[in-house]
């Protein structure tokens, strides 16, 4: 779909005001009469307006749902306001290989799904394998048709029993278990580090504050920095691998895929940012976490530690650690920080980060994060004071 922005008119902008009202976001003279079939004569004759109180509905539904706040209604926004129009009981649910379906229904029933003891994964809206395997056990227990499908027999019995998992998210249980279980030692520890951009997309190209006749651009500092935190880690007896090399750019499922396959621990992306205005700057982090209340609860506190390490050694502005809904965050099966280190286009940020030396101590930074939050109740040590030749001597002893 063409984006659709301040000023916008027809009836795509229509759907969007369809949506937001059905969802209670548009009411009074901004919201749509439901009673008027979308696509009509009626509906199209109106020529929907995309006018400044739109856009201000439109930044409070992205800001809610994780999402870039910019009032644009791109493809994940689209998306985005397309699954929060689900509601359980619309339509009927299935695993679907070629085109998985997502939306609010799908959340909705991964979390009674996850009340009743059968969903352990993220409730990410996301109607996958582990979905349909919960599912299954679930009909299968309480002598319906195990077919994986949440028609209206399967929702009849979900509407009927009550809660029998309480005291947290079984999720954030197992994934805390896993880090205790793997031990303080970073030896054996497997990560993928994703740099991101590169290839044909090396985002803003600016020149090199430090070097006459060179240019930067994001995908630039994004593959210095993680080759140099690959390099520290492989010191420390890790397995990493990188999602693309130095000359290409995989897609966002690509990089995904290639985490799953390789059944990491970690995944940690570095990006450099960029604004068409000179004004932003800054480090922040990114984790796992959605409106549903189902948040990644070892990618927050590693993107935490991460962000107060970096803003500890450097001058960067600290941004702080958010969640968001993010591809790269949802479609991986381990933990996931995103890693925003600057922006090329500020003044500021750009003589920081074009200097070797600040990529490397935000490469040691990243590191540092990673071994306090294998140590867990263990870690004693101010923000900003482990240096990566004393993780080292200690991981050698």
């Amino acid at each position: 779909m063409h984006p659709l922005r301040l000023g916008s008119r027809g009836a795509a902008v229509a759907e969007v005001r369809t949506i937001l009202t059905g969802i209670g976001m548009l009411r009074g003279e901004a919201a749509v009469d439901a009673s008027v079939p979308v696509g009509s004569e009626q509906w199209n004759r109106g020529e929907p307006f995309f006018d400044e109180h739109l856009d201000l509905v439109i930044r409070t539904f992205q800001q809610q749902r994780g999402l870039l706040v910019d009032g644009v209604v791109g493809p994940a926004t689209y998306q985005a306001l397309r699954d929060a129009s689900y509601r359980l009981g619309t339509r009927t649910l299935a695993y679907q290989v070629a085109a998985p379906m997502t939306g609010d229904d799908v959340a909705t029933l991964q979390l009674r799904l996850q009340d009743l003891g059968f969903y352990r994964d993220l409730v990410d809206g996301y109607f996958g394998r582990a979905t349909h395997e919960a599912l299954v056990s679930y009909q299968s227990e309480y002598g319906l048709s195990a077919d994986g499908i949440c028609g209206p027999a399967t929702l009849r019995s979900l509407q009927f029993l009550g809660t029998r998992v309480t005291g947290g998210s079984p999720h954030a249980l197992t994934e805390r278990e896993l880090v205790r279980r793997s031990g303080p030692r970073l030896a054996g520890k497997r990560i993928v580090l994703d740099p991101g951009l590169g290839g044909t997309e090396p985002g803003l190209t600016v020149p090199n504050p430090h070097a006459d006749n060179e240019s930067l651009t994001q995908a630039d500092i994004a593959w210095d920095i993680t080759t140099r935190l690959e390099g520290r880690m492989a010191a420390t007896g890790m397995e990493t691998i990188l999602t693309r090399g130095r000359r290409n750019s995989p897609t966002v499922a690509e990089r995904a895929h290639i985490a799953n396959a390789f059944g990491a621990d970690l995944m940690i992306s570095i990006q450099a940012s960029s604004s068409s205005s000179p004004h932003p700057n800054g480090v922040a982090t990114f984790h796992f976490g959605n409106t549903h209340g189902s948040t990644s609860m070892i990618g927050s506190i590693l993107s935490g530690f991460i962000q107060r390490e970096i803003v500890a050694r450097t001058a960067l502005r600290d941004c702080r650690s958010h969640a968001r809904t993010w591809d790269i965050l949802r479609l991986t099966r381990m933990p996931v920080a995103q890693v925003d280190v600057g922006y090329l286009s500020n003044a500021t940020d750009l003589t920081l980060l074009s200097n070797p030396q600040t990529r490397d101590i935000v490469a040691e930074a990243v590191l540092v994060a990673v071994k306090r939050l294998y140590l867990l109740d263990k870690d004693d040590q101010p923000t900003g004071s482990y240096t990566f030749s004393r993780l080292l001597a200690e991981e050698q002893s």
